[in-house]
């Protein structure tokens, strides 16, 4: 039975990450330390909130199940990285069976063995690609984005790109509007074609 640090656990979503109704899980731990972390307390031992094993987790969010099958919601793993629990993911996977939409929201910055883990069980991928440029991305999040563009690569051949939604954020004091449209152009080449443009709101925008 595996289990899982967890920073938090959001009910009752509602087409904020994913469709339909959704509970938010979060994950503990992250391979990338991103200069405005949404949610530090990932990073940090002494912050997780609770481990699960995959049958409590279970437990918990079935009482939603209703709300999922009828608005095909269901599970968006976050975090902190999902794809860092693979194993948690796959065995939940067996748990709630095929009829609820699990979600990752993802770096995709992860070995590839836990992307062809992931990839018959997962039905949606929110990618936050931060920025195609390599230079942007490393000084950003203090990692290559080499591998996010090869596990994003990897799912488009496997037939995903209707199943992924990028993220393509302006980085205050990192990117610019220009770098967006670059990194969209790139992506669009790539096949994809659903994108979720946004700002980051930061200390430094008050």
């Amino acid at each position: 039975m595996e289990i899982a640090p967890l920073i938090g656990l959001s009910r009752h979503r509602l087409s904020t990450d994913g469709e339909g109704v959704t509970t938010l899980v979060a994950f503990h731990n992250c391979p990338l330390r991103c200069k405005y972390c949404l949610n530090p307390q990932s990073l940090q031992p002494e912050m997780i909130w609770k481990y699960y094993s995959c049958e409590q987790l279970y437990n918990e969010v079935k009482v939603d199940e209703i709300y999922f099958l009828a608005t095909n919601g269901g599970i968006t793993f976050g975090g902190g990285e999902p794809g860092l629990r693979h194993k948690f993911i796959n065995e939940f996977r067996q748990l709630c069976g095929p009829d609820w939409q699990l979600v990752v929201e993802t770096s995709l910055n992860i070995p590839r063995k836990n992307m062809k883990a992931l990839l018959p069980i997962i039905d949606n991928y929110i990618v936050d690609i931060k920025d195609m440029n390599d230079a942007i991305y490393k000084k950003y999040t203090d990692k290559s984005n080499k591998n996010t563009i090869d596990n994003l690569q990897y799912l488009i051949d496997n037939g995903k790109v209707d199943q992924i939604i990028i993220r393509t954020p302006f980085i205050p004091s990192y990117n610019t509007e220009e770098d967006i449209d670059h990194s969209i152009a790139l992506l669009k080449e790539m096949g994809l074609n659903q994108f979720d443009r946004f700002i980051y709101r930061t200390l430094i925008d008050k």
